[in-house]
């Protein structure tokens, strides 16, 4: 389907370096223009989760009777995928013209172009995945639950993040941080568990050595995590799956048991959040954290952490036919190929720009940030270009999330690269959006923040019984 036709997709901002972007909010934003001159008619799309808690997002779509009804599938398909990964499900309720559920049904099936998808939520959430065709009106009403999370910093802590390309940790004495350090590691492609197990050890271990004692440890990592238990995780997919059940999915436990201190360990987009709330004082704050991959994570109003999976990283932002494609889920467009090493490395190499042999991803960030200090025009325009495409993502996300605050860190963000890309997507809220810029504050933390503020954050999970 060819996705500016009959659509006017025409973006007022172009990322100098990837010119064939197409925003996924212009080109809802023409969709639904389209649909209201159409005549529009409501549908209502609903997420539930294993505890019961049920997502809602209501929206239009184009009335069956336009010769442009087609389009729905397209825009249909990439909000329900856009849900899955941020609020998370087993069960879609499609209440809306039959026509596009029933293909809902097709695409999001275990042979369908959404079988990654399909699979993976139904492991998170032990039920098969099903859609559910229905009318608006049989829709469940939202009910969404919310717990308060860490900000716990009395006593002697340490808390990590475990990123793909190295190892964050922080040690911090009622509230002070005495040691902060980061350590690479390539966990993606190791199978023996024990290589996992020691690197943790070895990060808590060090930083405890700079404390008089150990109280707690909290921690952060990509993937789902449910009562200290590995659900799913990335960093871990190289592990086979008898022993990723054997010895990675009980780790943390076995970690606290051996250290005989509390631990706590959620998903790093989570303590992203609670970083941008406890620095920033205010909520809601959305925390992205730019660094290996794409890491999300939402305060809300009253600074409490959702039971939504928050992964940006694999929610669809550039509708283009040929957008660069994710290799994990097989999907294309998503967040990950945008906001992330991956994303910033690829709009480099993409416009000629040269890395030495055989360097991984930090490595060639390294390089990157380095052109940039010596003043390279080619280094700047992958910023303005990462930039840009971030304001549009941004006025996506408002579609979503309440939106006051959204605090950016990771190992992208650091030097001024990262002051570059802010400015230039709070120039195209500004200009693109002037309603969504008027009322969101897009900011960076301090340097030392945006490198190891996740950490910091993770050492405030537990509470030490007295």
């Amino acid at each position: 389907m060819n996705l500016s036709t009959p659509l006017s997709v025409k973006p007022r901002f172009t990322p100098a370096l990837d010119a064939a972007l197409i925003p996924a909010s212009v080109w809802n934003r023409e969709f639904r223009q389209l649909a209201r001159k159409e005549g529009a008619v409501p549908m209502a799309l609903a997420l539930e989760r294993a505890d019961g808690s049920i997502s809602r997002f209501d929206t239009i779509v184009i009335n069956p009777s336009s010769p442009y009804f087609d389009l729905n599938l397209r825009y249909v398909e990439r909000i329900i995928k856009f849900l899955l990964w941020q609020r998370g499900g087993w069960k879609v309720y499609a209440g809306g013209p039959a026509a596009i559920g029933e293909q809902l049904k097709k695409v999001y099936s275990p042979h369908g172009a959404r079988a990654f998808d399909f699979h993976f939520m139904g492991g998170v959430y032990e039920r098969p995945f099903t859609v559910e065709v229905t009318s608006p009106e049989q829709v469940p009403a939202e009910n969404e639950s919310t717990v308060a999370l860490g900000r716990h910093l009395d006593g002697c802590r340490v808390g990590f993040d475990l990123g793909a390309s190295d190892r964050k940790a922080s040690a911090v004495v009622d509230g002070e941080v005495v040691y902060s350090e980061e350590v690479p590691w390539d966990p993606r492609n190791q199978r023996d568990p024990q290589y996992h197990y020691d690197g943790v050890m070895d990060s808590i271990r060090r930083a405890a050595s700079k404390l008089p004692r150990l109280d707690a440890v909290g921690g952060s990592s990509a993937g789902v995590y449910i009562n200290n238990r590995v659900r799913v995780a990335s960093l871990f997919r190289g592990v086979p799956k008898d022993q990723f059940d054997a010895s990675i999915a009980g780790m943390f436990l076995r970690i606290s048991d051996e250290l005989a201190v509390p631990m706590d360990v959620v998903n790093d987009g989570e303590v992203t959040a609670l970083a941008g709330s406890m620095s920033l004082g205010e909520n809601p704050v959305l925390g992205i954290a730019m660094g290996s991959s794409l890491a999300a994570g939402y305060a809300d109003i009253h600074g409490n952490i959702t039971g939504w999976l928050n992964e940006l990283a694999f929610v669809p932002v550039d509708y283009r036919d040929n957008a660069p494609v994710d290799e994990w889920s097989g999907d294309a467009g998503c967040g990950v190929q945008y906001f992330s090493q991956v994303g910033t490395i690829r709009v480099a190499e993409g416009a000629g720009m040269k890395f030495d042999e055989g360097l991984g991803l930090p490595e060639k960030l390294v390089m990157l940030q380095d052109r940039m200090r010596e003043g390279s025009d080619l280094a700047r325009q992958v910023y303005e270009t990462v930039g840009t495409s971030l304001g549009y993502a941004v006025a996506h996300y408002a579609d979503f999330y309440a939106l006051k605050h959204i605090l950016i860190l990771g190992r992208v963000t650091t030097g001024a690269g990262g002051d570059i890309m802010i400015d230039r997507a709070k120039q195209v809220l500004a200009e693109e959006f002037p309603e969504i810029a008027a009322k969101v504050n897009l900011a960076l933390p301090d340097e030392k923040s945006r490198r190891v503020g996740q950490s910091i954050a993770a050492a405030s999970l537990p509470v030490i019984q007295k």
